[in-house]
């Protein structure tokens, strides 16, 4: 007959069995609840739709700015040494975080391609307009006289210095290219010069501008939507829709640029890398370009105050760094730079370039920037 009382057990059963079989229970539950936590982790990690690039990118960038300066006021710990001083290495500082290791001549292939490199000037003649140390490039049926008229004038807008309000916002309407990654003049055969990676590509560069201009005091947002990915037509829609969403959510952003890189190629098929010497170190030469209103097809009304801004923007850089930047481009091209009276598209260097090159330029290219913005 079975006993009524739970408590007691069957002849020679070890009263170890339940417990046992209790923590082989509980251990199975604990494994069942840390795969679900892995699996929600995973769902909220994942991807954000471009729909809601501005809120998880914009307002990101937002919360770390007021968070870095709430840390500043901070007193630090200086009797606590930091990791890399307990490992004795030295702490990067400036651009030199950003470089990576470029493949040597040992991994070139017999097959390569060439580079070649070549420091443009500023041109001179009824086409160009000086604008100060550098130039302007008129492809329009302006006049040389209206367009300095023009650029003598003061921006369009203000930059307010060390607000938590976005000011600036950058973004890529062909995020997918990219540079070369060999030290030497060589490129890999069938390189397309052209990566979904964000660390190689062109939102390496634009993350050195951003954090070049916030480090400046002029918040910054950095946008990094591939929108030429996986289809390259309909890139400028794209970006597009994703500048409207910024704007619309963050009213204060006066300056939008698309920054992009070039892609000059001889007819025999070596790639040409504009280069310049700043500091003692390469860089790839910049090239600004700005769109006018040709009063048909493209509609820019705004182009007189775009044009001011690339102007001031030319004259810092090259006035800063003699040699950086390549004449701007004054033509007939829409680039959404309808959006704002601060809307402008820049080149730095092009697919002959090395990434630290461009890396670098990314850098002086927004020491200029800020300059010109809150001289």
């Amino acid at each position: 007959m079975r006993s009524r009382e739970p408590w007691r057990l069957p002849a020679g059963q070890s009263r170890a069995v339940p417990f046992l079989q209790a923590a082989v229970l509980f251990a199975a539950l604990c494994i069942f609840a840390r795969s679900a936590a892995l699996v929600l982790a995973a769902f909220l990690a994942a991807p954000v739709p471009a729909a809601q690039t501005l809120l998880h990118l914009g307002q990101q960038a937002v919360e770390s700015r007021a968070a870095a300066a709430s840390a500043e006021s901070v007193p630090e710990d200086v009797s606590a040494p930091s990791p890399a001083q307990e490992a004795d290495v030295p702490v990067q500082t400036g651009v030199e975080q950003y470089f990576v290791a470029l493949q040597p001549d040992e991994a070139r292939p017999a097959d390569a391609g060439t580079v070649t490199e070549q420091q443009f000037g500023h041109g001179s003649g009824e086409k160009y307009i000086p604008c100060g140390a550098g130039s302007i490039k008129n492809n329009t049926r302006q006049t040389a006289a209206d367009i300095a008229a023009e650029t003598a004038q003061p921006l369009p807008f203000a930059i307010e210095k060390d607000s938590a309000a976005p000011q600036v916002l950058i973004m890529h309407t062909h995020a997918t290219e990219d540079y070369r990654l060999s030290a030497g003049l060589w490129f890999t055969p069938g390189d397309g010069a052209r990566s979904t990676d964000r660390s190689i590509n062109m939102c390496a560069v634009g993350r050195v501008m951003a954090d070049t201009l916030n480090a400046a005091g002029i918040c910054t947002l950095h946008d990094e939507t591939l929108n030429d990915y996986p289809s390259y037509t309909g890139s400028y829609a794209n970006s597009r829709a994703v500048v409207q969403q910024y704007l619309a959510q963050y009213p204060s952003i006066k300056v939008v640029l698309d920054v992009h890189r070039d892609a000059i190629e001889r007819e025999n098929g070596t790639r040409c890398a504009p280069v310049c010497t700043i500091d003692g170190r390469q860089a790839a030469q910049v090239m600004i370009i700005c769109g006018c209103d040709n009063g048909t097809s493209v509609q820019l009304p705004a182009w007189r105050q775009n044009l001011r801004f690339a102007a001031a923007w030319e004259r810092s850089m090259e006035a800063k760094y003699p040699g950086l930047t390549r004449p701007v481009l004054f033509s007939y091209r829409f680039y959404n730079q309808d959006l704002t009276t601060g809307s402008l598209l820049i080149e730095i260097g092009g697919h002959g370039n090395n990434l630290n090159e461009a890396l670098y330029a990314g850098y002086l290219a927004a020491q200029g920037l800020a300059d010109a913005l809150l001289s």
